[in-house]
């Protein structure tokens, strides 16, 4: 809370990051178009096309947030995403302060895995985690962001990685120029008296 509390500070970028599964699905018999009179009509039976992964990098101060679509969620796929946040998004930051959850791959072993120690060292001295409590996910903002990309982009049937891709592309092109942001409303002054069970 105290994190989200503070105002913008370009030496000290706050982003939220999380990642959710994504299941390719395609039509099994093909759709019938829209006719007068007529919606288009879709078969319920569907291929199922594997699944893949959706990292979400999001800057609520700003409205900005940015997308990655891998093979597979995994320690080295996060270290990547962390290099390029520091290297690619925010190069000029003194630090980022990072807020996420308790999952296994979210720690900075996840860098000395994927790189060799000086380089994990040099992004890891760049990042300050800052981790949502256990069963408390719902406390990083990113989740609300998912939410939204989820009803308004992956709400149908995308068959493939490339596909996937290019759609969640174009939201996130339309979001940003939006500078589209979240009205977080749970405050710091909020935390004690709704949160009871974390405080002694």
């Amino acid at each position: 809370m105290d994190v989200y509390a503070d105002p913008y500070d370009p030496c000290r970028p706050q982003v939220c990051i999380d990642e959710r599964p994504c299941i390719l699905h395609a039509d099994k018999l093909q759709p019938l178009p829209m006719q007068p009179g007529q919606p288009a009509r879709y078969d319920y039976e569907y291929q199922r096309h594997g699944q893949c992964n959706l990292f979400i990098i999001f800057q609520p101060l700003l409205g900005w947030r940015h997308t990655q679509v891998t093979a597979q969620r995994t320690k080295t796929d996060f270290a990547y995403l962390l290099r390029e946040s520091v290297d690619v998004h925010f190069p000029d930051a003194l630090m980022i302060r990072v807020v996420l959850d308790n999952l296994n791959t979210h720690t900075f072993a996840a860098l000395y895995a994927a790189f060799p120690p000086e380089e994990a060292r040099r992004i890891a001295r760049k990042l300050e985690f800052h981790y949502t409590p256990k069963h408390g996910s719902w406390l990083n903002m990113v989740e609300i962001e998912l939410s939204i990309l989820v009803k308004q982009c992956l709400n149908r049937r995308i068959p493939d990685r490339a596909g996937l891709q290019h759609e969640i592309a174009a939201w996130e092109k339309a979001r940003n120029a939006q500078q589209a942001t979240i009205n977080w409303r749970f405050q710091v002054s909020h935390a004690r008296t709704r949160l009871s069970h974390f405080y002694p």
